[in-house]
């Protein structure tokens, strides 16, 4: 169990032929590993002192035999019939005391022990079997009483989670510090919808996820199967089957080190299986969903440690990511909450067209989707697709698209691009003919002003260049404002100017002169018109519904 999680305090393993050989009541007797070397991982349930012929019968399975040797046969098939015996039991070892019968382990007990895989060993000097047995039953007791109290722990975490209605990240993030292992959260068609590493990296545990989840077989209650031997547990409610949790074995787990996972191990499955029933009671999102979300938000805002381990996590959500093209998309609704209903209905459309995306919520009101696209796919038939979905659901929806990137890495570019033209969007903006979307040449001056229209400098700059003229029409009823704004739409043509206000030539220049002094400046300059467009195009931004006013004097 992992040190760092209030539930666990060292590791959870039974005690074994090794940690016993190790104790000074038995390296006193200067022991040596006759046979079975490769067996020293073996558990020791308890120790059985005899001079029996056939111990055997007393037996239950993990058993250290001590004996003197007085009781072996003399016949060597009646010593493989003694050995044979001890390992039909399951005995973990036969320790044999070399003082008094015998002075080296007799050839046929030797030959019998390799032949049955059953570890023998020897003692040099006179041993206290009695005091063995004490230290050894205590050193058991012990291990087991602790074992007791780190269940208990485990147990009393979930129970805190629980109560506290920890969402199904909580929760598996918990099971992972808990038990130091990998831990993966799947639905019923092999995506792995939330990974915990432990131990390995996001890229270690998801590459090709669905087909080695496939040669693991699904069962009704935990256990270790498949051919990487993962920890696999149903979860489930009332006989309906959700998802399934895997724990995935430590990269150091093999034969040589012991079972890859121990009781507390099966533990913190189950009880992670039962907080998640809970968390799915309690929680509305569906998991896939908050996958979904939690993947996007990672690649908008490039939380991952590695390019390959976001490939590896988008891939095991079953989007593909080898020979693809992705395409970013941001859905504003607007204000109010919305639920999930968006989200849902917007990944079906997707789906019912067979176009993989990862569909989810960046923020409130704002749905994001990841297109992933073939290389000679066009992008923009998809794109409207997904827009006339999205204001289908919500009219006054804006659709904004970033440019496509050639990988994944790169997707965060794409989002950027998208939510810059999502905010030089404003609301009720026109879309382009026969078009359902926004995309970045949609930005000209106007729309550039909009999206910095909350920068203070924007605002200082109209208020510079227009304000005299404001204050002018507020305090004596003019319309100086509107007469500069049809002379610099009519590119400084006066008689055009006049016309299109309905004004005489003569008024016309009247008036310019009069914003020429007020202004203190030279209409005929080109480069002063430019910065009076520019001014009145901000004064036009900051003055939209929603929108910061622009300052007035007076």
């Amino acid at each position: 169990m992992n040190d760092n999680h209030p539930a666990a305090h060292g590791p959870a393993r039974p005690v074994t032929l090794a940690d016993v050989l190790a104790l000074p009541v038995l390296t006193a007797g200067q022991p040596e590993v006759v046979t079975g070397v490769s067996c020293l991982d073996r558990p020791v349930r308890w120790v059985h002192i005899t001079e029996l012929t056939d111990p055997a019968s007393f037996l239950k399975g993990g058993e250290l035999v001590l004996t003197t040797g007085m009781p072996l046969p003399d016949d060597p098939a009646g010593v493989r019939r003694y050995v044979d015996e001890l390992a039909d039991v399951e005995a973990a070892a036969l320790v044999i005391e070399l003082v008094r019968r015998y002075h080296r382990p007799p050839d046929a007990l030797v030959h019998a022990c390799r032949a049955r895989g059953l570890p023998l060993v020897t003692l040099a000097e006179d041993v206290n079997f009695l005091e063995v047995t004490q230290v050894v039953h205590a050193l058991i007791l012990g291990n087991q009483t602790e074992a007791m109290r780190r269940t208990q722990r485990v147990h009393e975490a979930f129970t805190a989670l629980t109560l506290r209605g920890a969402g199904p990240e909580d929760v598996v993030r918990a099971a992972a510090e808990m038990s130091g292992r990998t831990v993966v959260l799947e639905n019923l068609v092999h995506q792995a919808l939330i990974c915990e590493p432990s131990g390995s990296t996001p890229e270690e545990a998801l590459t090709e996820w669905e087909r080695r989840s496939r040669a693991t077989p699904p069962g009704d209650r935990p256990g270790t199967g498949g051919p990487e031997g993962w920890l696999t547990a149903p979860v489930s409610y009332q006989g309906e089957r959700w998802a399934r949790l895997a724990m995935l074995p430590a990269r150091a787990d093999g034969p040589a080190s012991g079972p890859a996972f121990g009781p507390e191990h099966v533990t913190v499955l189950e009880r992670t299986a039962m907080a998640l029933t809970v968390a799915r009671l309690i929680h509305s999102t569906p998991w896939e969903r908050a996958a979904h979300r939690n993947a996007l938000r990672d690649l908008a805002e490039q939380r991952h440690h590695s390019p390959a381990d976001a490939r590896a996590r988008c891939a095991a959500l079953g989007l593909p990511t080898e020979d693809t093209r992705f395409l970013a998309v941001l859905v504003d609704l607007g204000a109010g909450d919305r639920g999930v209903e968006p989200e849902t209905r917007l990944h079906r459309e997707l789906s019912t067209a067979g176009n993989p995306a990862l569909v989810g919520e960046l923020a409130p009101g704002r749905i994001g989707v990841l297109l992933a696209l073939r290389p000679a796919q066009p992008w923009r038939p998809v794109a409207e697709r997904l827009g006339r979905a999205a204001l289908d659901l919500v009219p006054e929806a804006v659709v904004s698209v970033g440019s496509q990137v050639t990988d994944l890495a790169d997707s965060a570019r794409s989002f950027r691009e998208a939510a810059r033209v999502g905010e030089a969007t404003p609301p009720g903006q026109p879309l382009p003919p026969d078009r359902s979307f926004h995309e970045l040449p949609d930005i000209g001056l106007s729309r550039l002003l909009y999206a910095l229209r909350e920068d203070t400098r924007v605002q200082d700059y109209a208020e510079r260049q227009l304000g005299r003229l404001i204050d002018h029409d507020t305090r004596h009823g003019t319309d100086l404002l509107p007469t500069l704004r049809h002379y610099l739409d009519a590119a400084g043509n006066k008689t055009t100017a006049a016309r299109r206000s309905g004004l005489s030539r003569e008024t016309m220049y009247q008036r310019l002169r009069t914003v020429e002094r007020l202004l203190d400046c030279d209409l005929e300059s080109g480069e002063r018109r430019t910065e009076l467009h520019v001014a009145l195009t901000a004064l036009n931004v900051l003055r939209l519904p929603g929108t910061a006013s622009a300052p007035t004097t007076g």
